[in-house]
């Protein structure tokens, strides 16, 4: 399920979104592994498959640890 949020009219500065900081959080583990920091790959589909990998290799990190 796709939920967008958007920022509220008329509001000035730093507003909190709901459950934005999930994606940012997923993005920024995902972001710690050299393969998923550039884009290398051709094809989406490839990319798409590094990211499951990275995806499964922090899940077995966390529940090894």
């Amino acid at each position: 399920k796709l939920e967008i949020t958007k920022r509220p009219e008329g509001v000035k500065g730093f507003v909190v979104l709901a459950r934005r900081w999930v994606v940012e959080r997923t993005f920024g583990w995902l972001g710690r592994y050299r393969r998923l920091a550039r884009d290398y790959e051709h094809t989406t589909a490839v990319s798409e498959a590094m990211t499951y990998i990275a995806s499964i290799r922090r899940m077995l990190k966390l529940v090894t640890n």
